[in-house]
C-alpha cells in the first residue's frame, strides 16, 4: 500500500514537473495546467493501479494454484467503481497440496490462499466432501477423523456452479 501511495505522487510530481517545463516553452499556457495535470495523473494512476492489481496477482502465480473466487467491491471513495467494480480480494485452491483422505477418497483437504489488495495474503484449509456436494472451513478444533468423520465444524452444501467445490473436486 505504501509503495502504491509512493508510486501515485511520484507519477503527479513528475507530471507536474514536465507541464511546468513544457509552461515555460509555451508562456501562453495557463498557471493552473500544472496543479491539475498533476492531480490527473494522480487520480489515473490510481485507476490504473486498483483494476490492474487482480490481473497481475493472478498472472504471477503458478499453474497449480486455480482462482476459485474474486470479490469485487464499489466505494464511494472511489467513485469511479460504481460504473465497474475492480476486484479487491480473491480466493486461489492450490492443487499441489490437495489431500484424498485413505478411508474415503471422496473426501479432500484443500489449501486456500486468500489475497487482499491492503491486506496482503492469508492461508486457510477446507474439507470437502465431493460425494455429499459440501464443504467446511476447517477452523481451530476442527478434524477428521480416521474414519473420514468431520468434528468441530460445520458441513455447508455446495450450490451446483461452487467453484471451490469443482476445482477440489476435479481429478487430476
Amino acid at each position: 500500500m505504501a509503495i502504491d501511495l509512493i508510486a501515485a505522487l511520484f507519477v503527479a510530481a513528475v507530471t507536474g514537473l514536465l507541464v511546468w517545463l513544457l509552461r515555460r516553452w509555451i508562456p501562453a499556457l495557463p498557471r493552473w495546467l500544472v496543479p491539475a495535470s498533476a492531480g490527473l495523473a494522480l487520480i489515473s494512476y490510481t485507476v490504473w493501479s486498483e483494476y490492474d492489481w487482480f490481473p497481475r496477482m493472478s498472472a504471477q502465480l503458478p499453474p497449480e494454484i486455480e482462482v476459485v473466487a474474486e470479490r469485487e467491491e464499489a466505494s464511494p471513495f472511489r467513485p469511479w467503481s460504481f460504473l465497474a467494480p475492480a476486484t479487491t480480494s480473491f480466493v486461489a485452491l492450490d492443487h499441489r497440496k490437495t489431500l484424498s483422505h485413505p478411508q474415503k477418497a471422496d473426501l479432500r483437504m484443500v489449501t486456500l490462499y486468500s489475497f487482499a489488495r491492503t491486506g496482503g495474503m492469508t492461508e486457510g484449509l477446507m474439507a470437502v466432501d465431493c460425494a455429499g456436494q459440501r464443504h467446511a472451513l476447517i477452523v481451530e478444533g476442527a478434524k477428521i477423523t480416521e474414519a473420514g468423520e468431520l468434528t468441530g465444524a460445520e458441513w455447508l452444501p455446495a450450490t451446483a456452479d461452487d467453484r471451490f467445490q469443482q476445482a477440489a473436486c476435479r481429478e487430476g
